[in-house]
């Protein structure tokens, strides 16, 4: 009897997924992999081994970490949600120590201090930046700090993240990401001070809508002419000029009361999806400079901590000069320790100039960086999902209580470091 067509199908597919299967059958019958072992021994994202065994601190579970699709454009997508919330300037002035909400006992890790550190680019740094840096000289090579970038709209709550990690590990980052995106600058300022007086380090970075173009994460990626814009007296010159000046003014507070600043602009320049990138490498360079001069010589602010911040794998073409840059690093939001990432830098800046991996998604396994010698000085994980969804709560926990992770509470007193 002539077969039903549906008939034929099924036995078609039988067929197929047979020989599919011996196939498959064949080659692990004659390879050297153990198709078992392999599958047990792979992990989820967020859920790497630390080979350490670990006092647990806080309320800590074991949910897994989701996987994600992020590429190093992704960083910012979530930067755009909603708008910051801005305090009033009065608030920028006072900083309420935040005790209450965050029991911080102090135990500072102790870091060897190097005979010789490399200096700082501006050579009128304030007492405390160069305390800062010759902390974080002394760090780079022999530990890494944890950092964590705030949102401002969950809820309504700047200190989300900072939450959810105190929750689930009983520890603190030891530097706080911070950015005048949506033009919240008295926000952030206001932030930037209570973290220092809480012993904490400020970073920031800047979300920078096109000069003339608008506000926000998705003006940041118009495209304006910038060599245009460093032309003196033309229109869009004096546009960047006064957003520059605008936020030195943040800068210039911060300075007053004694808080430096791990200055981190124009990152991920190399990307060519922001503004400051699109026009090459030589005119961001020029930019880079052009920022530097005002902020250090004409406005005088000697409390930053330049932080150039590649996407990616780093590319000496676009580098402004060991006399712009105080620090370099780079930012990825794929899994691992970026050693592909770190490397590279050795060959075009100062061998001591410390290398950080400035944003990243799921954080980079302590024992792994020990165990091949990648020192990045700082990681700095990106805030919503690339905490709560690239990590897993138990992994967290983890790292944020590693002998080489160094987090708020072992920090010293950074006013007075030498």
């Amino acid at each position: 009897m002539k077969e039903t067509n549906w008939k034929k199908k099924l036995k078609k597919a039988l067929i197929y997924t047979a020989a599919f299967i011996g196939v498959i059958f064949i080659m692990l019958m004659t390879s050297n992999i153990n198709f078992f072992d392999w599958l047990a021994s792979y992990k989820k994202p967020g859920e790497r081994k630390i080979t350490r065994e670990v006092e647990t601190s806080g309320i800590v579970d074991d949910t897994d970490a989701q996987d994600s699709t992020d590429d190093a454009s992704a960083d910012d997508s979530t930067a755009a949600s909603g708008d910051a919330q801005a305090d009033s300037p009065d608030q920028a002035q006072a900083a309420p120590a935040k005790a209450e909400k965050f029991k911080i006992v102090k135990n500072t890790a102790d870091i060897p201090k190097k005979e010789e550190r490399r200096r700082l680019s501006n050579p009128n740094a304030t007492k405390e930046a160069v305390s800062l840096y010759n902390y974080i000289c002394d760090v780079y090579g022999n530990a890494i700090l944890a950092g964590q970038q705030e949102s401002t709209w969950i809820n309504n709550n700047p200190d989300d993240e900072m939450e959810y990690i105190y929750a689930n590990t009983g520890k603190l980052p030891a530097i706080r990401g911070l950015d005048y995106i949506n033009e919240d600058f008295d926000g952030v300022t206001k932030r930037s001070i209570e973290w220092w007086e809480m012993g904490g380090i400020p970073s920031i970075c800047f979300h920078w809508g096109a000069p003339t173009l608008g506000v926000g994460y998705e003006a940041s990626k118009l495209t304006i002419n910038v060599a245009e814009a460093l032309k003196p007296d033309t229109d869009l010159n004096k546009a960047m000029v006064a957003d520059m000046d605008r936020v030195a003014v943040e800068l210039k507070k911060l300075q007053d009361a004694g808080v430096p600043v791990l200055w981190r602009p124009f990152h991920e320049f190399n990307g060519n999806w922001f503004w400051w990138s699109k026009s090459g490498a030589e005119v961001f360079k020029e930019l880079w400079r052009f920022m530097y001069d005002r902020y250090t010589n004409y406005h005088g602010l000697n409390n930053l901590i330049w932080v150039l911040g590649y996407s990616r794998r780093p590319d000496p073409d676009w580098y402004p000069g060991d006399e712009y840059v105080d620090i370099a690093g780079t930012d990825e939001y794929a899994e691992g320790i970026q050693s592909q990432y770190y490397w590279p830098f050795m060959d075009f800046i100062d061998s001591d100039m410390p290398l950080v991996y400035h944003e990243c998604g799921p954080i980079p396994d302590p024992d792994e960086m020990i165990e091949q010698q990648v020192h990045w000085t700082w990681f700095l994980t990106w805030h919503t999902i690339h905490i709560k969804e690239q990590n897993s709560t138990k992994y967290i926990n983890a790292v944020y209580n590693h002998d080489y992770v160094i987090t708020l509470d072992e920090l010293p007193d950074l006013k007075s470091y030498e």
